[in-house]
């Protein structure tokens, strides 16, 4: 089962630099944060649920929205995502690793509680940049070459095969 990370999402947008500095809308910063947390998904292997708060909204249910490893929620009226997150951790079972991004201290030591581990919308944050230059730099190093990994694998006597199936021989 993989790991799941769940993440308070308005709490991480008023933690964000960069959403301040570029003044985004909040439908901008969703998004972007969105973005984010669906390639980094791609490096940590977490199935992420990011929650957005609809405790001053209308909406009268839950809305869940995948996009591939990330399932945005947002809570119907009246209910906080802080309450949303305590319940998911609740019902998720002990032997799953679970970690809850929030700076809200109480939520924190909630989720302690049931097991799972907290991090704070800081350090998801640099944990994001970092795990995305990593991988740009990973990208980089490898070969551009032809042959991929895949064929390096391959035996001689094989490729001859292959290629002379190719060729029509």
């Amino acid at each position: 089962m993989r790991p799941l990370l769940i993440v308070d999402g308005y709490n991480v947008i008023g933690a964000w630099k960069d959403a301040e500095k570029h003044q985004w809308s909040m439908d901008e910063a969703r998004d972007r944060l969105r973005h984010m947390l669906e390639d980094y998904s791609g490096y940590s292997g977490e199935e992420i649920v990011l929650v957005f708060d609809g405790y001053m909204s209308d909406r009268r249910l839950s809305t869940e929205e995948r996009y591939g490893a990330v399932t945005v929620v947002f809570t119907k009226h009246a209910e906080t995502a802080d309450s949303y997150i305590e319940r998911l951790t609740a019902r998720t079972p002990r032997y799953r690793t679970v970690r809850v991004a929030t700076s809200d201290g109480l939520e924190q030591s909630q989720v302690l509680s049931t097991g799972a581990t907290r991090l704070t919308a800081r350090e998801l944050l640099r944990e994001l940049r970092e795990t995305r230059s990593r991988g740009f730099v990973e990208n980089k190093t490898q070969p551009l070459t032809g042959s991929g990994r895949l064929m390096a694998r391959i035996p001689e006597d094989i490729l001859e095969t292959l290629e002379d199936i190719r060729r029509g021989g």
